[in-house]
């Protein structure tokens, strides 16, 4: 869930200010772009190189550089997160920021945020305890902050009670949990199929096609960044995905099938877009084959119809997606496979259209639907492609 967020950490000073290491290397490693914020008191527990280091990114301390003038943009940096977390927020700050202070950079960038901002306090169990402190976490509240309250257990002082920051894997599951629950596909399985089969001729040669399967990878992706449970099955590809999600490797069409049929009664959402072969040898020689005579002639047989399978499973609570590739009469030919294999949707390429087909970065491509409206798109990256193709589905999704 947390793939390519941008997060900014804020710490504060408190002696927990130790944990933000290990906070800021959970996130970098969860795949989360991280910027960090010390207050002047934060960096008395801990040094700017350090969180620099784990972060990857140059640590914020103030407004500007005075040696040679250089201004740190609070307001571009508080655009530019999805999420912020303050964690060790101090008593101190938690308090300017209910006030709405701003005498240092944290605060400026906390009052140009328009992201979801989580507070983890850390502090004594008296000063967490206080009629202020309490106070000011019912305003941060109202606001509509998040509050991940901190642990009991033995504090700084000697003391034991409630005050300890929540430890960086708590804070970093409460983040990933939280932007889940948010997103419109949690609770849904979606399966996505991608690349090419190949189909053996003998232990050493195939008949393929020059699917990539980058499409189907970033379909599977998008699917996952909406919340979706992920089953990506792939033919050989060398595309890799950048979210969770569950992959299951296959070589030829009927490995594709058998996979497909294990799985497709517990998904909601289907999108076929592998290129599967649509013809596979009778007979697979056991051998290499020598190169004798000047022909060759294998004999081929229609491979199953994995679509046209899946449609017939189909219930009325699923929704399945198909792909047609085209040369010719490209919306008659994409609008009767939609109806003849009991589709919801159906996306056309087009190999006349520039950018389109196998082995490009971009796509382009046209949707129709069960009514035959149909909408088309401009010549796009496959990542934004498949956020289009993401869009439709949703319109038919009840969540």
């Amino acid at each position: 869930m947390l793939i390519n967020k941008n997060i900014i950490v804020g710490v504060c000073g408190s002696i927990a200010a130790y944990k933000s290491a290990l906070l800021v290397r959970l996130l970098v490693k969860a795949g989360a772009n991280v910027r960090v914020i010390l207050t002047a008191d934060a960096a008395n527990f801990i040094t700017p190189l350090t969180l620099a280091t784990l972060s990857k990114n140059p640590v914020y301390t103030r407004y500007f550089d005075p040696e040679n003038g250089e201004w740190s943009n609070h307001v571009e940096l508080g655009l530019w997160a999805d999420y912020m977390v303050i964690a060790p927020a101090s008593a101190n700050t938690i308090a300017k920021m209910a006030g709405g202070l701003c005498d240092n950079f944290l605060l400026a960038v906390y009052l140009s945020a328009k992201c979801p901002v989580f507070i983890a306090p850390a502090m004594d169990l008296d000063m967490w305890r206080h009629e202020s402190t309490i106070l000011n976490i019912d305003k941060l509240r109202s606001f509509g902050n998040v509050i991940i309250a901190p642990n009991a257990g033995e504090l700084a002082s000697g003391l034991y009670g409630q005050g300890r920051m929540a430890e960086p894997e708590e804070i970093t599951n409460f983040l990933s949990d939280t932007i889940q629950e948010g997103l419109p596909l949690t609770g849904k399985k979606v399966l996505v199929t991608a690349g090419p089969t190949y189909e053996a001729i003998d232990p050493v040669r195939f008949i393929g096609n020059h699917s990539s399967g980058k499409m189907g990878f970033a379909i599977a992706d998008q699917f996952a960044a909406l919340g979706a449970d992920v089953t990506l099955i792939t033919g050989p590809s060398a595309a890799i995905s950048f979210q969770k999600i569950k992959r299951i490797n296959v070589t030829s069409a009927a490995e594709m099938l058998e996979a497909c049929k294990q799985v497709f009664s517990g998904i909601d959402i289907t999108v076929m877009s592998a290129a599967v072969a649509d013809y596979t040898p009778v007979t697979v020689a056991t051998q290499k084959i020598k190169k004798q005579d000047d022909d060759l002639h294998i004999s081929l047989k229609k491979t199953v119809d994995i679509l046209a399978t899946l449609g017939q499973l189909k219930t009325a609570d699923q929704l399945l997606v198909g792909f047609a590739l085209e040369t010719e009469n490209e919306d008659e030919h994409a609008k009767a496979k939609l109806i003849k294999k009991n589709l919801d949707l159906i996306v056309l390429n087009s190999l006349n259209d520039k950018g389109a087909g196998f082995q490009t970065d971009t796509n382009k491509i046209t949707i129709f639907n069960k009514a035959f409206e149909k909408m088309e798109f401009e010549t796009k990256s496959k990542t934004e492609v498949a956020k289009d193709i993401c869009n439709e589905i949703l319109k038919l999704v009840h969540v």
